[in-house]
């Protein structure tokens, strides 16, 4: 039996039902069957991590195509901030679409481009003059920005830290830590890329300068400054387990680099667009990047990334240095002007704080039962339980255990970490609270029942 969904709930429109409701297992059997359809049709290396095709969202809710509404704690990783079909977003959308499609910004350029260049330059952290890139992706936006700090420097080494995910290209890989899946068998990967230790508070037990001080004599003594084009960091990591580092390890980190001529790139592309509470989580320490990697949350969906810093660094390349044929797309500009407009008149900076109180109230109460819950971290709506064995190991096969058991009773939840031991809770800033408590719900019977 499968749930009618009618034309308004399939926009995902305030008249989808925002409640979790299974009336077949998971996957039922329309899913199934499209699971045999993309056996057969596409990648085996392209994996899925839930069982269950989506036919509408909006809320805080997925309903797939045999009618089942699941809590979505995932936000298609941290990109639909202001849900699934926000009107702002749908609005700007539909209105784009109808005047035209493409003409190529290099080529005819739009206002879109040029707005949404101006709405980054004014909100991004710092008031100095700024300039704006366009691009499809978060990698996209990373190489890009290696390669405008590699210009502007005249030097080609890049550092990124243990734990750092940036991406799935060439050069992105050789920034990410994680080899399993993103690395392992795609090499050799881009030269002149090392890896700095990042501030992990729960494990390393350092403060944010002494953690800063290791870093900096790595990169002091096995590069050296003047060979430093750039240091690339998440003020929050993402996949590497949603590490926040400890106080002042950023800035001081900033404060060498700026000392050193080397560019320092903030990498906001999970932790931008007030999902952590500030409009961008370098805000919370106060660090001002000289560039910043921005995508997913920036469009309400729609693939859109960029690149914003210092006029002077992003001056640097020559014409037609940076650019590509989809680079700011008419339709994805649209959209990301929506969705400003979204973050703004629905304080969704607000929402996410009010998020973090009930996801760590929660959380808390579950730890002081679940000794295997070792670290609660993140900020706003990002949020994150690593979990340990007895001896205090990441425990990835009860993670995983963990995870599945959410997925078959209706609950989208994700994990990450070097060790793949992080269950991390990404909602829409769009959930209601009580979906929220709901789906945090199912992770404690999980927990109980593994």
């Amino acid at each position: 039996m499968s749930m009618t969904i009618d034309a308004p709930t399939i926009l995902g429109g305030p008249s989808l039902p925002q409640r979790r409701e299974l009336v077949t297992s998971i996957p039922g059997p329309k899913s199934e069957a499209l699971i045999a359809r993309k056996q057969a049709a596409v990648s085996a290396g392209v994996g899925t991590m839930m069982p269950v095709y989506a036919v509408a969202a909006g809320g805080g809710v997925i309903v797939d195509v045999d009618g089942n509404s699941l809590i979505d704690l995932g936000s298609g990783i941290a990109v639909t901030n202001v849900g699934n079909a926000d009107p702002h977003v749908t609005a700007a959308v539909i209105e784009q679409v109808q005047r035209f499609t493409h003409t190529c910004f290099t080529i005819t350029p739009y206002d879109g481009y040029v707005e949404v260049a101006e709405a980054l330059n004014r909100l991004t952290p710092g008031d100095h003059a700024k300039r704006t890139a366009l691009f499809n992706s978060g990698a996209e936006a990373v190489e890009n920005a290696i390669k405008i700090a590699r210009y502007y420097t005249g030097k080609s080494a890049v550092v990124a830290f243990d734990h750092g995910y940036h991406g799935r290209t060439n050069l992105t890989m050789a920034l990410t830590a994680k080899a399993m899946p993103y690395k392992a068998g795609f090499g050799p990967f881009a030269p002149d890329v090392y890896r700095a230790p990042m501030s992990y508070p729960y494990r390393d037990g350092l403060s944010g300068a002494e953690a800063a001080s290791r870093a900096i004599h790595m990169m002091e003594r096995q590069i050296g400054a003047d060979r430093l084009a750039a240091i690339i960091i998440e003020p929050i990591q993402g996949e590497g387990g949603f590490v926040v580092p400890a106080e002042g390890f950023l800035p001081a980190l900033q404060a060498w680099a700026n000392a050193n001529n080397v560019v320092f790139i903030a990498d906001e592309v999970q932790t931008g667009f007030a999902r952590t509470g500030q409009m961008f989580a370098s805000e919370h320490e106060g660090i001002v990047p000289d560039l910043i990697t921005l995508a997913k949350g920036i469009a309400g969906g729609l693939p859109l990334a960029a690149v914003t810093g210092k006029a002077e660094i992003m001056d640097a390349p020559h014409a037609g240095g940076l650019g590509g044929t989809y680079g700011g797309n008419p339709i994805a500009t649209a959209a990301a002007l929506g969705a400003l407009k979204a973050y703004d008149e629905h304080d969704l900076l607000g929402r996410a704080l009010e998020l973090e109180t009930i996801i760590r109230d929660e959380l808390t109460a579950l730890q002081a039962r679940d000794a295997r819950i070792g670290d609660i971290r993140g900020r706003g709506a990002m949020m994150a339980i690593e979990l340990v064995d007895e001896n205090g190991a990441p425990d990835a096969a009860l993670t995983g255990r963990v995870a599945k058991h959410c997925h078959v009773n209706g609950v989208v939840v994700l994990t990450c970490g070097t060790d793949g031991n992080v269950i991390r809770l990404l909602p829409p800033l769009s959930i209601g609270d009580d979906l929220l408590r709901e789906g945090i719900g199912v992770i404690a019977e999980a927990l109980a029942a593994n």
